[in-house]
C-alpha cells in the first residue's frame, strides 16, 4: 500500500509539473496554492478519482485549424461509394437517400450543429477534435455543466438533457468516420454521472389543451377562409388523434402519394383511419366522428379537402396568395406549434398567468398531452392511440390541473 501511495504522490508530481508548463500564463488557475498533510492523504484515498482529474488536465499541443474535419453530410461506407464506377452512379444515389432516410431532418440538423459546437471549443481549448479522446469529451461536458467561459461562448450552463443530446451527436458524428466513441470510458461515464446527480431537475412539460381549451382556442380561427378551415382541421386531428407535429404534416391524403410521407388518411362512414409511420414503426389510429359537426375533427378535414381542393399529396399545405390559394407545398410541423401557441394565447387559456409565462406553455405536444389526460376511458386505449409501448409512458402525458381530481387521503377514511 506504500508503495501504491509513494506511486501516486510521484505521478501527481510528475502531473503538476507538466501542466505548469503546458498552461498558458493568462489561464485561469483553480484550488489552493499549496496542499497540507492531510489533503495528501485523502488524494491517495482515492487514487482513481485523483487520476481522472489529473488525466483529464492534460492538453495536447494545439492543432492547425485545418486539422477540424466538418461535421460529415455521410457515413464512411456512403463516400466510399462515391467511388464506384459510372454505371453504378444510381445506386450511389439512392443509398444517399437510405443514408439520409435513417434520420429525420430536424435530427441531422441537430447533430450537424452539435459538431460545430464542439468543434469549435476543441479549437479554443487547443484540442483535436478526432480522433475520439475521451478525455477530451469528458472536460467538453464539464464545461457544458458548469457554464464556465471556456464550454460555451456566453459562459451559460447547459441544461443536462442538452448534454446528453450533444453526447449523443458526438457519438453519431465519430461513428461515421469510422473512429467509435467509447461513452463507458470512465473520463465520460463518470463525469456524466455526476453531472445527472448535481443538476438534473423535473422536465419541463408543456401544458395540456383541455377540451374546453381547445374549442376556445376554435372560436378564434376565421371558419371562412382556406387558412381557416386548415388551421381548424389541424388542431382537432392532432388532439383527436393524439399526434405528434411531425405526423400532422407528414400525412398524405392517400397511401404512397409523396416520397416525404409519414402516413395517409381514410375517410369512413363511422370515422377516420390514420395510417403512421411513427417512431415505434408502423401502426393504425382510429379517429371517430364527434358529437357536434362544430368540434368533429372528420367533418374539419372533410371541409378542407374539399374547399381547398386537395385531391392529392400532402394534406396539410401553406395558402398563398392573400389567403385565396392553396399551394403545393408540405407545411413545416414549426407550423403546428406556431399555431398551438396564437391560438391558446388568443383563447386566453392559463390567464391566471402573466403574459411572459404563458408564452412558454403551448406547444405541438399540447394537443397529445391534452387528449391523454382528458379522454376518460381505459388507459389501455390511450396507450394505444399515443403509440407508447408501455403504460407508464402513457402516463406522463395525463396532465390535469386539478391534481387532487382524486383525492387517496379521503379514499383511504381520512
Amino acid at each position: 500500500m506504500a508503495s501504491l501511495v509513494d506511486q501516486n504522490r510521484e505521478r501527481r508530481a510528475r502531473h503538476r509539473s507538466a501542466r505548469s508548463q503546458e498552461t498558458p500564463p493568462d489561464d485561469d488557475q483553480t484550488g489552493p496554492a499549496g496542499s497540507t498533510e492531510r489533503d495528501h492523504l485523502i488524494a491517495d484515498d482515492l487514487p482513481d478519482i485523483v487520476d481522472i482529474v489529473m488525466d483529464m488536465g492534460r492538453r495536447p499541443e494545439a492543432p492547425p485549424a485545418e486539422a477540424q474535419a466538418p461535421s460529415p453530410s455521410l457515413p464512411a461506407a456512403a463516400r466510399e461509394i462515391e467511388r464506384l464506377p459510372d454505371h453504378l452512379e444510381k445506386l450511389a444515389d439512392r443509398a444517399r437517400d437510405y443514408v439520409e432516410a435513417a434520420s429525420s431532418a430536424n435530427t441531422r440538423r441537430a447533430y450537424a450543429s452539435d459538431w460545430k459546437h464542439f468543434s469549435s471549443w476543441c479549437r479554443r481549448q487547443g484540442f483535436l477534435a478526432t480522433p475520439p479522446d475521451p478525455q477530451v469529451v469528458g472536460l467538453y461536458i464539464t464545461a457544458l455543466a458548469s457554464g464556465s467561459s471556456a464550454g460555451t461562448n456566453s459562459g451559460d450552463k447547459k441544461a443536462v438533457s442538452t448534454i446528453e443530446r450533444r453526447l449523443s451527436s458526438l457519438t453519431w458524428n465519430f461513428a461515421q468516420r469510422g473512429q467509435p466513441l467509447d461513452r463507458k470510458d470512465r473520463h465520460i461515464a463518470t463525469v456524466m454521472a455526476g453531472i445527472r446527480n448535481k443538476h438534473a431537475s423535473p422536465p419541463r412539460q408543456k401544458e395540456a389543451i383541455l377540451p374546453e381549451d381547445l374549442i376556445a382556442m376554435l372560436e378564434t380561427i376565421d371558419r371562412g377562409t382556406l387558412r381557416g378551415m386548415r388551421d381548424r382541421a389541424m388542431l382537432l386531428l392532432g388532439f383527436a388523434g393524439g399526434l405528434r407535429r411531425s405526423e400532422i404534416v407528414g400525412l398524405d391524403v392517400g397511401r404512397e402519394q409523396t416520397e416525404d410521407s409519414s402516413g395517409w388518411v381514410e375517410i369512413l362512414d363511422k370515422g377516420m383511419l390514420v395510417t403512421l409511420r411513427g417512431k415505434t414503426g408502423w401502426r393504425e389510429v382510429e379517429v371517430g366522428r364527434g358529437s357536434s359537426d362544430t368540434t368533429c375533427p372528420v367533418v374539419a378535414l372533410e371541409t378542407w379537402l374539399k374547399f381547398g381542393r386537395i385531391a392529392h399529396g400532402p394534406l396539410f399545405r401553406r395558402v398563398t396568395g392573400q389567403g385565396k390559394k392553396v399551394g403545393a407545398e408540405r407545411l413545416n410541423d414549426q407550423e403546428v406549434a406556431r399555431l398551438v401557441k396564437r391560438t391558446a394565447l388568443a383563447a386566453g387559456v392559463r390567464g391566471d398567468l402573466p403574459e411572459s409565462k404563458r408564452g412558454k406553455l403551448f406547444a405541438g405536444h399540447s394537443l397529445r398531452s391534452g387528449l391523454a389526460s382528458s379522454a376518460e376511458v381505459d388507459e389501455r386505449y390511450v396507450q394505444k392511440q399515443l403509440g407508447h409501448t408501455s403504460a407508464e409512458m402513457t402516463r406522463k402525458y395525463q396532465r390535469r390541473r386539478d391534481r387532487f381530481r382524486v383525492n387517496l387521503t379521503k379514499a383511504s377514511g381520512l
